[in-house]
């Protein structure tokens, strides 16, 4: 380090210390963009589940770094600051704000909505905050924007084009009356007002570290992390030998055509210091609303692949460089305009397992055996005690456990692939609170992983009662068609389900991609999330952990002496 330099220095030689410095100063950034959306946001999908990103980006659109509370939207804010650079070119100016949902100008998900904010440095541009979350309602035909029934773009939401809501510091108030004014639910306002906030946070505190280092010193660093940070993703790369592997994944049922099935394909092609994933060979787009986007499956592949390297290599620009992504259009993973899309992102779970299948002969150490698949409902009425709409998304109910792989037990109750981790669970109280649902149940589910000599994380059962009248349920995954997978002897786990019993003892099974209308109150809710699948023979799994884990219910007795060869005097 040059120790007589000033600080304020636009002196742009590279300092590794610096270099650190500017890479842990971004990520605090996106961190507190972060809280600032838990605290300020009203939606118990954004405050209480965090269904939210946040990202710093450069003048181009670079992603600089990001928080990935659910990673498969984090992934989808950098395409789309591009083309808002693009799209607006000299047109973007101090105090701008702009929106966008759109899923045919790069947006992943019509509820998913992205707020972006540039920087000025004086007069120059020199970066952009962002942060997209899951909104509570996005107009459409159905409150809540999942509508099982769509077979085009506009029975499914309000598609918000790159628009400029703020200018120049001052509201746009007829742009933002035209927005809401086809959106149900006042709650969304209040929540991307939220998203505006942190946004300006984030803002607020580039303008501080650039201050402080100068703007010279800020290009330059930057260029370098992206350059440190490619170099490390093809290290990365380097580890898994070249050759071109093939993997599928099978998403179960359009919507519309009862046995339906399509097969997501994958040829991966690893190089010296890249790696390729064409998806070229995958089915056509359905006529319904399962169908995904460009930029959905594709962040969708990057997380999968992000679960298989060095989980310490910034999130930038450069960890992207080293990997292409062919995705025709027309594909069921690459809808073409005008189709319905609303569950491209569900449709991570079988992409993830096209690429693990592929992967996993060649990277045995760092490939986990199957996560279990989403099965999840929304819910949506009128709260009768406080007389106002709710939209809920049974996040709890929802998340079952993640694969194993050797050396490590999968996850309990971890969630969906595509949020890997990031989506909390709701608060049991604020469930009760901000539903008129009453919950009855909700536990780890005994013998719901796959068994192993590593085992599955563990899934859930969840129960409640349904608290108003005229409830309108959707539901949406392939988690009842197809458990999470085994691997090197593993085992798999078990099918989901949801099941409704209505207070005349009438019993509903919801198809897995379905829209329920009149579902009265009192009606009972029991769902099961299944566990991940198990890595490696059972009967090779230590005795003593098995023995402890029939001990504190994790595993039955029967379990035991069926799936990892116990005898009944080895157990208590």
């Amino acid at each position: 380090m040059n120790h007589n330099a000033s600080p304020n220095s636009d002196a742009a030689a590279i300092d590794p210390i610096l270099l650190s410095v500017y890479a842990r100063t971004f990520k605090a950034i996106t961190d507190e963009m972060s809280i600032s959306m838990e605290r300020t946001t009203r939606s118990p999908i954004l405050c209480e589940a965090k269904d939210y990103v946040t990202g710093l980006y450069d003048a181009d659109g670079r992603m600089l770094e990001q928080t990935e509370n659910l990673p498969i939207l984090a992934f989808s804010l950098a395409p789309v600051c591009k083309h808002i650079r693009q799209t607006f070119g000299d047109d973007i100016h101090p105090g701008d704000v702009f929106f966008h949902n759109d899923v045919f100008s790069l947006g992943n998900q019509n509820n998913d909505v992205a707020v972006f904010k540039p920087v000025f440095h004086g007069d120059t541009l020199v970066a952009w905050t962002a942060v997209k979350g899951h909104q509570a309602d996005i107009g459409g035909n159905v409150r809540g924007g999942y509508n099982p029934n769509a077979v085009e773009v506009w029975q499914e939401a309000l598609r918000i084009p790159a628009v400029k809501v703020v200018e120049r510091g001052k509201l746009r108030q007829d742009v933002w009356n035209l927005i809401f004014a086809n959106i149900r639910l006042d709650i969304v306002q209040h929540d991307m007002k939220a998203e505006m906030g942190a946004c300006a946070v984030g803002e607020r505190r580039m303008l501080e570290l650039i201050a402080k280092y100068g703007l010279a010193s800020f290009d330059a660093h930057k260029l370098a992390l992206f350059d440190a940070t490619r170099r490390m993703m093809e290290a990365e790369i380097a580890k898994i030998p070249n050759g071109r592997y093939s993997g599928e994944g099978t998403v179960y049922y359009d919507g519309r055509n009862v046995g339906s099935k399509y097969t997501i394909r994958v040829d991966v092609e690893v190089g010296e210091r890249s790696i390729r994933f064409d998806y070229s060979r995958t089915d056509p787009q359905t006529n319904g609303f399962v169908n995904g986007t460009f930029t959905s499956s594709a962040s969708a592949t990057i997380l999968t692949l992000l679960q298989m390297v060095n989980p310490d290599i910034p999130h930038n620009e450069g960890m992207v460089q080293p990997i292409e992504i062919v995705i025709p259009e027309g594909t069921i993973l690459n809808a073409a305009y005008p189709k319905a899309t609303t569950f491209g992102n569900h449709l991570c779970p079988p992409n993830a397992d096209a690429i693990q299948r592929a992967l996993s002969g060649v990277m045995p150490d760092r490939v986990t055996a199957g996560w279990n698949n989403l099965l999840c409902s929304l819910t949506t009425g009128t709260d009768p005690g406080r007389n106002e709409a709710y939209v809920d998304i049974g996040f709890m109910g929802l998340k079952g456990g993640s694969g194993a792989l050797p050396g490590c037990d999968g996850y309990d109750h971890i969630g969906m692939i595509d949020a890997s981790g990031g989506v909390l669970d709701q608060d049991y109280e604020m469930f009760e609170q901000q539903t008129p649902h009453r919950l009855l149940k909700h536990e780890l589910l005994a013998d719901s992983a796959g068994a192993g000599q590593w085992r599955g994380g563990l899934g859930v059962e969840t129960i409640f009662e349904i608290g108003s009248d005229d409830t309108q349920l959707v539901t949406f995954g392939d988690g009842d068609f197809e458990g999470a997978f085994g691997l090197a002897g593993g085992h798999g786990a078990g099918l989901n389900f949801i099941r409704l019993t209505y207070p005349d003892g009438t019993v509903v099974v919801p198809k897995n991609k379905d829209l329920i209308t009149g579902v009265p109150r009192g009606t009972v809710y029991h769902q099961v999330a299944n566990g991940g699948g198990g890595w490696g023979d059972p009967r090779k799994r230590d005795r003593r952990r098995v023995a402890d884990e029939v001990r504190n219910g994790v595993i039955s007795r029967e379990a035991a002496i069926r799936d990892y060869g116990m005898t009944a005097g080895e157990l208590p």
